[in-house]
């Protein structure tokens, strides 16, 4: 799995870590096809991570964190590679000394994606235009606290249940009948280009549904060292990095990871920036925060937003 093209400037070979998922393996293949087109050779190394060894365990009964990260920052860390391709939001905003956060690319739709068995599709809710048009107790299979909190807020008699796998394997469990509906980001369904022909599929409004912080967005990481950081860093999608570095400086400052019921997500350009925040104290929080805020700046923006958060969170 390589990419040779004329090399120039940093004359080294370009290890790529990646997990071994589809979706993973499709992050790092496009990472690598940029690279290449800027003359930079690269190899790809699949790395096992924590998360993809143990699926059959709710991430909230996991001790630790960076469940998908850890592994391969170790790797950079060993050298044993030199760039580390991340779906942005699994990685956490604090990271080991020598590493860094290169660059910020390709932000893709950073909705949620609600994917219905047609036979658990309630008609009357649809019509009516309701967010989770479900019939009455049913089975939502997502594991993400953020996720579970949302739900609850506007459907307290469905039933929540874990749901942990790849995106493939995800949808599949859906079809088996194991879940009625299922949530994940729209952004991997539409890179992966999953056939879901034979499901209701919506996406979800991010005043209703708030994504995970840096939903979309993919993250290079690699070593603290000059020569990478300026040939990995052309990548940089600077305009959506603006936004993405807003909400996962909200994400820091609220010292919260994964298990945390928090989402926001900054959306414009130019003058124009719309944010919407969601911070859950606990799941089953009956009076979450909820903001919704439009200015010209993304990071002014989340400025006007911290006050309100840091209170609910108790900061």
């Amino acid at each position: 799995m390589s990419q040779h093209s004329a090399s120039s400037g940093f004359e080294k070979v370009c290890r790529i870590g990646t997990r071994g998922s589809d979706l993973a393996l499709w992050q790092a293949h496009t990472i690598q096809r940029l690279l290449g087109e800027m003359g930079t050779t690269t190899e790809i190394e699949i790395i096992k991570t924590r998360g993809d060894r143990i699926d059959d365990v709710p991430l909230a009964q996991l001790e630790g964190k960076g469940f998908f990260t850890k592994e391969l920052e170790d790797a950079l860390l060993a050298g044993r590679v030199d760039l580390a391709v991340h779906s942005l939001k699994d990685l956490a905003t604090e990271m080991p000394d020598g590493l860094t956060l290169a660059a910020m690319v390709g932000r893709e739709d950073p909705r949620e994606l609600l994917l219905v068995r047609r036979e658990a599709l309630d008609e009357k809710r649809l019509a009516a235009g309701e967010a989770l048009p479900l019939h009455d107790g049913a089975r939502v299979g997502t594991s993400a606290a953020r996720r579970q909190a949302q739900v609850k807020l506007v459907r307290p008699d469905v039933q929540i249940v874990d749901l942990r796998g790849n995106v493939p394997t995800r949808v599949n469990r859906l079809r088996e009948g194991r879940y009625d509906a299922i949530l994940l980001a729209f952004a991997g369904l539409k890179r992966l280009e999953l056939n879901l022909d034979d499901l209701f599929t919506t996406p979800l409004d991010p005043a209703v549904f708030v994504p995970a912080p840096a939903q979309g967005m993919l993250g290079l990481q690699c070593r603290d060292e000059e020569n990478w950081k300026r040939t990995i860093g052309r990548l940089d999608c600077t305009e959506a990095a603006r936004a993405v570095r807003a909400e996962r400086n909200l994400l820091c400052r609220l010292q919260g990871g994964c298990q945390l019921p928090f989402g926001v997500n900054i959306t414009g350009g130019g003058a124009q920036w719309q944010l919407e925040a969601f911070l859950a104290r606990e799941v089953d929080d009956p009076a979450p925060l909820r903001l919704s805020l439009s200015g010209s700046d993304p990071e002014v923006l989340a400025e006007s937003a911290w006050p309100k958060l840091a209170s609910h969170r108790g900061l």
